[in-house]
């Protein structure tokens, strides 16, 4: 509970609907760092109980962030392979019932490339919630997420001004 609160503090200057989205993936994805079970289920059911909207916006644009970090000269579909299959291998030894197949759905809308006339219904939001922190945790490796999910709303501020 002290986490939490700590985690909000650090979020004053977002506004009021973008703090428990920014403090719940903070939370979420330090616990997958740690590859703490309990606790990352109940940060991805906190993720999970917030506007879907804004937090796929949120997770989706961390995501960007992390894979424009990690290939600064750009993803090719080799290198959009090797983030799955890593996120995935590293996930599958803590998280048994990690999902290919929400990998890819977290991979290509994070890279704006889903297809819009798919009639396949969307994970479920707390699945998405923890598979999201499962990519987000491996793409990050030791590092802290607090850095880049100040650059993620940094993007997502200069994309909706510049709309």
């Amino acid at each position: 509970m002290e986490q939490n609160l700590a985690m909000e503090q650090n979020w004053r200057h977002l506004p009021s609907p973008a703090r428990p989205i920014a403090a719940a993936a903070c939370v979420a994805v330090e616990a997958a760092q740690r590859r703490d079970e309990q606790a990352l289920a109940a940060a991805a059911d906190d993720l999970a109980a917030l506007d879907p909207a804004r937090t796929g916006l949120v997770l989706g644009t961390l995501v960007r962030v992390l894979l424009e970090d990690s290939h600064p000269a750009g993803l090719d579909g080799e290198a959009v392979r090797a983030v799955l299959e890593r996120g995935v291998r590293s996930a599958a030894v803590w998280q048994p019932e990690v999902d290919p197949h929400v990998m890819l759905f977290l991979v290509a809308g994070a890279l704006g490339v889903t297809d819009e006339d798919d009639d396949t219904p969307p994970p479920k939001p707390d699945v998405l919630a923890r598979h999201a922190a499962l990519l987000t945790a491996d793409l990050l490796g030791p590092r802290p997420v607090p850095l880049f999910l100040e650059a993620t709303f940094v993007e997502i501020e200069r994309t909706q001004l510049n709309d």
